[in-house]
């Protein structure tokens, strides 16, 4: 990025996405607002092949209408069962506007159908059962309206989708999704932790690192 910033908009509504950016940009001293109550961005139709189209398509459109840097994702959780499902339908893959809970329901009601001789990670808890190994992807871009430059970054972390949800915190598929290097799903860790591990989390690490170097 061309300027120094101290506050970089983030092309979502969603607050939890909103919590995990502030935590990984803070230690560079910045903040972060979202496009909560703020009507001059388009909708945008997330109609990408990839996370990283998505992303790109988000930050730019949001970036020109309002004339500052903005940093956007497109995340979402990939099945080795489903062939890769939901992919970049996973905010929607119950329909449009569905909620966490339909998402995560369909995903249980898909993956029971063809979860026949699972192999089952160590660790479980009781009477919990793998049904698919899975990744959670994350792709970000940062776009500057100055230059029409982005900064992009990935990452990802696997684990498993288990056939109930556990876990209060986190957002999304983060109940279901289990992570054995911890023993624990995607909502029963931390915000330190996830953020260590997660593909949210090591993608802004990796954007961090990128914007220390021109800053």
């Amino acid at each position: 990025m061309s300027r120094d910033l101290s506050v970089i908009v983030i092309a979502t509504k969603n607050e939890g996405k909103a919590r995990e950016f502030a935590h990984a940009l803070a230690p560079l001293g910045l903040a972060v607002r979202t496009l909560s109550g703020d009507d001059r961005v388009p909708a945008i139709v997330e109609d990408g092949e990839t996370f990283a189209d998505n992303a790109r398509k988000k930050a730019r459109t949001a970036g020109e209408a309002l004339g500052v840097p903005v940093l956007a994702d497109d995340s979402g959780l990939e099945t080795e069962a489903l062939g890769g499902e939901p992919g970049v339908f996973s905010a929607r893959y119950a329909g449009e506007g569905a909620g966490d809970a339909a998402n995560n329901a369909k995903l249980l009601r898909e993956l029971a159908e063809r979860a026949a001789d699972v192999p089952q990670p160590s660790g479980l808890p009781e009477g919990v059962r793998a049904l698919s190994r899975a990744r959670f992807v994350c792709a970000l871009a940062l776009y500057d309206p100055e230059t029409g430059a982005f900064a992009e970054a990935d990452g990802m972390v696997d684990g498993w989708i288990i056939d109930r949800p556990l876990g209060s915190g986190g957002f999304g598929y983060d109940p279901l999704f289990w992570v054995p290097a911890f023993g624990r799903t995607m909502a029963q860790l931390t915000t330190e932790e996830k953020q260590s591990i997660s593909h949210r989390g090591r993608a802004l690490a990796k954007l961090a690192d990128l914007l220390r170097k021109t800053r």
